[in-house]
């Protein structure tokens, strides 16, 4: 748990020094899956100065276990995607300019570029709007439903990301840096995709046979980038 604790908080970290969260914004959570419990960013505490004892130990549904703080507010959104995603490890929740951007427009981020297709296999969607209901209820985790509901029928391995209409973007990966990683590289895609379509208000995403050639490249049994 100790060695979780120091990739949660690292992963913390890593979003401050990418520039990803101002403040108090964002939190990075990771999962031990042999014991069933979750390490995560307590909420509203400043980054700087934060160690690895302010990290708050909870289970899966939701009972802090270990820990002096409040878990981040955004504690039952990353649970579900944990207990709906079973092959993550790690959940970055930020409010990262370019990336909320399309978010609060309503629109997921089309795959314009074989940048996007080294990452994320196709468009990173983007969810409908909560409902009146959904968001006078328990609102923090009807926000993880939403973004199960968009991934119905997507393969959560292959779109490590997803933005929630109207609020923010949410990666994750297989343990907390990879999903801090997948945080960094969004905001990246995000940027050049608002560029893009800024020049090129009809530009088209880039065709399915270019998608596949980066996007497996670097993905499964077959991928050839990097060394052996």
């Amino acid at each position: 748990m100790e060695s979780l604790k120091t990739q949660v908080l690292e992963a913390n970290l890593e979003l401050v020094r990418r520039g990803l969260v101002l403040y108090t914004f964002g939190n990075a959570s990771g999962i031990d899956r042999k014991s069933g419990m979750v390490v995560i960013k307590p909420s509203g505490v400043s980054y700087e100065g934060m160690m690895i004892q302010d990290m708050v130990v909870t289970d899966l549904q939701g009972n802090v276990v270990e820990g002096t703080l409040k878990p981040s507010s955004d504690l039952s959104t990353h649970l579900e995607l944990y207990r709906e995603f079973p092959a993550i490890g790690g959940v970055v929740h930020t409010h990262s300019e370019f990336a909320t951007s399309w978010a609060q427009a309503g629109c997921g981020i089309p795959a314009f570029g074989t940048t996007h297709a080294d990452y994320f296999y196709g468009a990173v969607p983007v969810t409908d709007e909560l409902s009146p209901t959904e968001i006078d209820g328990d609102y923090v985790l009807n926000t993880g439903k939403a973004i199960v509901r968009r991934f119905r029928d997507l393969d959560p391995a292959a779109t490590p990301a997803v933005l929630v209409a109207g609020h923010a973007p949410f990666t994750w990966g297989r343990d907390p840096m990879e999903a801090a990683y997948h945080a960094v590289v969004l905001e990246s895609v995000a940027r050049m995709a608002y560029y893009t379509s800024t020049l090129n208000p009809g530009c088209n995403e880039i065709c399915q046979s270019l998608q596949d050639r980066h996007y497996f490249r670097k993905h499964g049994m077959n991928a050839t980038y990097g060394q052996k």
